[in-house]
């Protein structure tokens, strides 16, 4: 159950929803999509506020994955292995970084810096805690985060097995 201090409002219709994924150049999750459709949870700075939300706090977010990655790049020498080899001057190495970075799957913000596969064509991925490089999982599915995040948690069996997100699960290893 979600915390008083978290207003849900009206939830976003289709056209809301399109209009959302066309600026910002992504597509949600089928669950995600269904979630602010059924209500805009706002109240807080956690959420990303996707219908009235100042544009600079939510390129942030969107960019904060990434972001991450490259700060590890630069101050903590973190070099993914399928990259080319690291260039031994930092500027280029964040240069190279930034290329491939180009290419990895979208997270979209849930909460906080709790994020999710934009992926219009799958369910059921995990919810990742995303800070730089350390990034965990958060739980098995939006469901299942929910859970964990704002009511009770549902043990998940030490066998389970989370859904690979390209690039992203590499840290989850």
């Amino acid at each position: 159950m979600l915390s008083a201090r978290v207003e849900v409002k009206r939830g976003m219709t289709e056209r809301e929803l399109d209009q959302v994924e066309e600026r910002w150049g992504f597509r949600f999750a089928p669950e995600h999509r269904t979630l602010l459709g059924a209500g805009l949870p706002t109240g807080s700075s956690r959420w990303p506020d996707w219908r009235d939300g100042e544009p600079e706090d939510l390129a942030e977010r969107l960019a904060w994955p990434v972001h991450g990655v490259l700060f590890d790049v630069e101050h903590n020498g973190f070099w993914h292995p399928d990259w080319e080899p690291r260039p031994t001057v930092t500027q280029d190495a964040l240069e190279v970084a930034r290329t491939y970075l180009t290419k990895v799957p979208v997270m979209v913000p849930i909460y906080s810096h709790r994020y999710l596969l934009a992926d219009p064509d799958r369910t059921g991925t995990p919810v990742l805690s995303m800070y730089q490089t350390d990034i965990i999982y958060y739980g098995s599915d939006l469901v299942d985060y929910f859970h964990h995040e704002f009511g009770r948690p549902v043990p998940t069996r030490e066998d389970h097995q989370y859904a690979a997100i390209p690039f992203w699960s590499y840290f989850l290893d």
